[in-house]
């Protein structure tokens, strides 16, 4: 089945997604959103509904265009998703979340420097904070992309965070690293400022994560 009532798998999996963001603290309420990339468009979560109450068909079908197809209005961020999904081919998922570390380091317009080697996971050797623009604009949309190239993950200015992902599992898992840095480099901060990884040694452990975790393929049983 296509059109506005297809996808209906994927739209499980991101309800079952979003109410584990709640679940995990990544996000308070209705605030944040999902969106994955599907054939011609993206699902993205609605505006304004409790994430227990969603129901598969509540997902809004989104097109690149801006139109949308469904029973309910997208959320209000359809324009960050729309704009990261255009420009980031690789990218098949979109996790945008209030986290409470997060966002009290995008708050104070910090991001997260290179004070762990794992800040690596999101990209590169720090997680930027993009600038304040007001919620549900073009402008938020387009500081977010500045603040993500080179990136899988930033903060945003008095607002909260976005991960990225080639599926909902791998945004979901970059969101709860990233958060778990802020609580770290928040503690850190606590005592004094944490002493950074210098630009060679970030160099290195991002060259190690090309390859972090890939396990070889299994024996043959054949013969």
């Amino acid at each position: 089945m296509s059109g506005a009532w297809g996808h209906r798998a994927l739209r499980e999996q991101m309800i079952a997604t979003a109410r584990r963001m709640n679940a995990s603290s990544l996000n308070q309420g209705t605030s944040g959103n999902l969106s994955v990339r599907v054939e011609g468009g993206f699902l993205l979560t609605p505006t304004g509904l409790d994430y227990d109450a969603l129901a598969p068909e509540d997902l809004v079908l989104m097109r690149f265009d801006g139109g949308h197809e469904g029973h309910r209005s997208p959320s209000s961020e359809w324009q960050l998703h729309r704009d990261i999904l255009a420009a980031r081919p690789e990218v098949g998922a979109v996790l945008h979340a209030h986290p409470m570390f997060c966002t009290t380091l995008a708050c104070l317009h910090r991001g997260i420097p290179a004070f762990h080697y794992m800040v690596s996971a999101a990209g590169g050797a720090d997680v930027r904070c993009a600038p304040y623009a007001t919620f549900g604009t073009a402008e938020l949309a387009s500081n977010v992309l500045a603040a993500l190239e080179g990136r899988k993950a930033c903060l945003m200015a008095n607002h909260g965070m976005v991960a990225l992902g080639t599926d909902l599992a791998s945004a979901f898992k970059l969101a709860v690293e990233v958060e778990t840095l802020a609580a770290m480099y928040w503690r850190a901060l606590q005592v004094g400022e944490p002493v950074l990884l210098d630009g060679a040694e970030m160099a290195r452990v991002l060259e190690k994560f090309k390859t972090y975790g890939q396990q070889p393929a299994p024996p043959s049983r054949e013969g």
